[in-house]
């Protein structure tokens, strides 16, 4: 018989653990890790970061108006109390690791250019104008090299 090799898909699953991201509500834009799976549309979360912002309370949310990171506390059992998920979180570093991801980072910079004023984004604009000029430059100057 051939050899079957089975490759499971990179789905990020609702899992105990899973970071998520509140996409709407009054916690719109902050972490919490899954805590119990209630049933196939709501979960329990608690999140104990320690943002600028306060942590997230431990409460029942709907799946559709939270998104799944590819983060995971590995360790973390299931019904697990605040101070639990505190400590994993912790060692874990999860904000640290949030905000090297270039996910955190896209939204920061979104977040960041939506308060620029009009004359802002046009010193934005030329700016970027700017690196392209420099860079076709760069890559024109290496081609004709190439060519002679």
């Amino acid at each position: 018989m051939a050899d079957i090799n089975i490759v499971t898909a990179k789905w990020r699953l609702v899992e105990v653990g899973r970071i998520v991201l509140f996409t709407h509500g009054p916690f719109k834009g902050r972490l919490a890790a899954v805590v119990e799976i209630i049933d196939h549309k709501r979960i329990l979360v608690d999140g104990p970061s320690k943002g600028e912002l306060p942590p997230v309370p431990r409460q029942s949310v709907a799946l559709q108006n939270i998104i799944l990171t590819p983060l995971v506390l590995r360790k973390l059992p299931r019904a697990a109390g605040r101070a639990a998920v505190a400590k994993v979180w912790e060692k874990d570093g999860v904000d640290e690791k949030w905000e090297k991801s270039a996910w955190a980072q896209k939204r920061k910079q979104r977040e960041r250019r939506g308060t620029l004023s009009d004359f802002e984004r046009f010193k934005v604009m030329r700016l970027k104008k700017l690196t392209r000029f420099e860079t076709r430059k760069a890559h024109a100057k290496v081609r004709a090299s190439e060519k002679s």
